[in-house]
């Protein structure tokens, strides 16, 4: 960090400087590509300090660590899908992920559709498959509510009534009935 106190550093100086810590770009006055780049390389947090960032550096930072996405604006899909590889949480700060991003989620952790706004229902699916009861947060479609049924046939219990599709409210209309009455 005392990359500050001198006056007009050589590129070499920057380069020592960001490969020991990354956000010591943030005291180099125009750092070149390469220091930029072994900055992001060294904390993907670093992107924060770098003007209009490249695609390769934005790219290289979310690698690094999954988090970098909320530092970006405007992140591309390549962004926002290397970021939830790397660290699936990260979904929570991409705004309107696309399905693939958000499967990629939900896949490591069905929770994470807490953060997706009108998940699709392969989304849903897919977090209903990994965490039974993330109900709260998914749209009940057919395909839905057949796997959650499927899985136990007591899940139909909870399913929101207002939610339940009339077919499987006849098929298991009993044990409905059964939890009105206190039996189940």
């Amino acid at each position: 960090m005392d990359i500050q106190f001198i006056k007009n550093p050589t590129e070499e100086m920057c380069l020592i400087a960001v490969k020991q810590t990354g956000y010591a770009i943030k005291d180099i006055d125009n750092p070149t590509e390469d220091v930029c780049l072994e900055a992001v390389k060294q904390t993907g947090f670093a992107i924060e300090y770098i003007n209009n960032p490249t695609e390769e550096l934005r790219l290289i930072a979310v690698k690094q660590t999954g988090f970098a996405i909320q530092l970006i604006s405007d992140p591309s899909e390549a962004a926002c899908l290397i970021a939830v590889q790397e660290d699936s949480y990260a979904i929570k700060h991409i705004k309107n992920p696309s399905e693939a991003v958000c499967l990629i989620a939900v896949k490591h952790n069905g929770g994470y559709i807490r953060y997706i706004k009108n998940p699709s229902e392969a989304v849903c699916l897919e977090a209903v498959k990994q965490i039974i009861d993330c109900r709260k947060y998914i749209k009940f479609t057919n395909k839905v509510q057949k796997y959650f049924i499927s899985q136990d046939v007591n899940n139909i219990l909870l399913i929101p009534k207002n939610k339940l599709l009339v077919k499987f409210r006849k098929k298991y209309g009993y044990l409905l009935d059964m939890n009105k009455a206190g039996i189940l």
